[in-house]
């Protein structure tokens, strides 16, 4: 006899239920998030599982599951089918045969070989099979049977989210791995968050830097934070407006192509910057913040949402014709922008509907080239295609938006902020329209935070050198 799994309802069979050669199954295909859930919950990192590159050179020439994956697959199946809620395991032998790997479809068996009347064990032959038929696991359960018999609604498991920010770290700086640092002046770096994050980047190989501020502060926040100035050249200034003006006035004579902000406020920074004729490309300035995003599919841009206050329709073309060409930059061939609103229509007395149905008419002329623009799109229809759909919502864009571009200040601040406390994500910054990127960070910005901005710094400089012969 054979049973099946019911979808809705759980029951179980007690004893006087059960027969001698009664048996059940269940199949099951392994997916690489099962292996890294499996890992995350016990706390088993062996690299055989997780590190593609180790596990090439073993035995096994490639990553393969826990054993004990294909083992809790015959608990799951003695707990919540056969005999089901209720059954409590005595003792469980196993003898692992055959690896299990990436896209395996395993069926688990399950059969009754004796029965205690007196004790209402039963002693169960465990078979674990792959789509070959090739025998990957057996062993022998012993389980006590249920003795009161229960018909219930299947309980709802939390659904695990996987996110490694260290790994999408990893392979943010695998970027700019081939490519050579890039001097950068640090503008007033007098605090450790903004002095460690510039060392750091120096250490990744990213930058260059050279400090400009008062060199007595600068060396006394460092000896402080117990942060290496090797490599570092000082340039001794009275204050973050003397600062500011020396960064501006190196960058427009191509002494550095990099700025980076350090314990200053933003518009100091940016009035020195486009006070230099040298330094201004006929575009908007802007900022865009790049995303890492636990529960969304690939990096995510947001703009501008620390820069431009109220841009008025012609400075969100330059905005958003900076971010395609910085997510073109950054390796994505046709960019695929969502001009946000409240609503998904347009609506006149919501302006930044008309703004938005304006830009794709204006990309559909060319004003804005080299990305998808669709719009206006409410949040949930740019991110989420299920949304989009429900809404009847047909664009290349909802829900596989690669720029999220908002109407104002105020919206993109508020949104950026709810991605990185409430979601879990991970982001950096760059002000981009000017003839040199500038790393943006923030006082609550983290190392990894501040390093990513630089590694977006020198991916943007590069991209200028390829476009602009250096003076260096």
């Amino acid at each position: 006899m054979n049973l099946a799994l019911d979808t809705e309802l759980v029951e179980n069979f007690v004893f006087s239920e059960i027969k001698l050669g009664q048996s059940a199954r269940l199949l099951r295909t392994l997916t690489m998030e099962d292996i890294s859930a499996f890992a995350a919950v016990s706390g088993d990192t062996n690299p055989a599982h997780l590190d593609s590159d180790y596990a090439n050179d073993t035995l096994f020439h490639g990553v393969i599951a826990h054993g004990m994956w294909s083992g809790a697959l015959i608990s799951a199946l003695l707990g919540t089918q056969f005999p089901g809620p209720g059954t409590i395991y005595q003792d469980q032998a196993l003898h692992f045969v055959k690896p299990v790997r990436v896209g395996d479809t395993l069926t688990v068996t399950v059969t009754v070989t004796a029965m205690d009347a007196q004790q209402n064990s039963l002693e169960l032959d465990c078979l674990v099979l792959n789509q070959r038929g090739e025998k990957v696991l057996s062993g022998v359960a012993r389980v006590l049977a249920p003795s009161v018999k229960v018909r219930l609604p299947r309980v709802a498991i939390p659904q695990i989210q996987l996110f490694d920010p260290q790994s999408r770290f990893r392979d943010l700086l695998a970027m700019g791995s081939k490519l050579e640092a890039v001097r950068c002046a640090v503008v007033h770096p007098c605090d450790d968050g903004s002095l460690s994050g510039a060392m750091d980047a120096a250490r990744y190989g990213l930058l260059i830097p050279v400090l400009m501020g008062p060199e007595a502060r600068i060396r006394h926040v460092a000896d402080k934070a117990g942060i290496d100035l090797t490599g570092a050249e000082i340039i001794d200034l009275p204050h973050s407006h003397a600062a500011a003006e020396m960064a501006a006035d190196m960058a427009a004579k191509r002494e550095v192509e990099v700025l980076m902000k350090g314990s200053l406020h933003t518009d100091e920074l940016i009035h020195a910057v486009l006070s230099r004729k040298e330094l201004r490309t006929g575009r908007r300035m802007s900022h865009v913040f790049r995303f890492d995003v636990p529960l969304y599919h690939k990096p995510l841009l947001i703009t501008d949402a620390a820069l431009n206050i109220r841009p008025t329709l012609q400075e969100k073309v330059d905005i958003i014709q900076n971010a395609i060409d910085f997510a073109r930059i950054m390796g994505v061939a046709v960019p695929k922008v969502a001009i946000l609103s409240a609503v998904e229509t347009v609506n006149p007395n919501i302006p930044s509907t008309l703004d938005a149905a304006a830009m794709c008419k204006m990309a559909d002329r060319g004003q804005i080239i080299g990305g998808i623009l669709d719009g206006p799109l409410a949040f949930d229809n740019a991110i989420s295609l299920r949304a989009a759909n429900i809404k009847h919502i047909e664009s290349p864009v909802a829900g596989d938006a690669d720029i999220m571009a908002v109407p104002d200040l105020e919206s993109g601040n508020m949104l950026a902020k709810q991605l990185e406390y409430l979601a879990g994500a991970s982001g950096s910054g760059i002000v981009l329209g000017a003839r040199v990127p500038i790393a943006l960070t923030s006082r609550s910005d983290g190392p990894s935070n501040r390093v990513s901005s630089a590694l977006l710094a020198l991916m943007v400089a590069h991209s200028k050198r390829r476009d602009q012969p250096r003076a260096l």
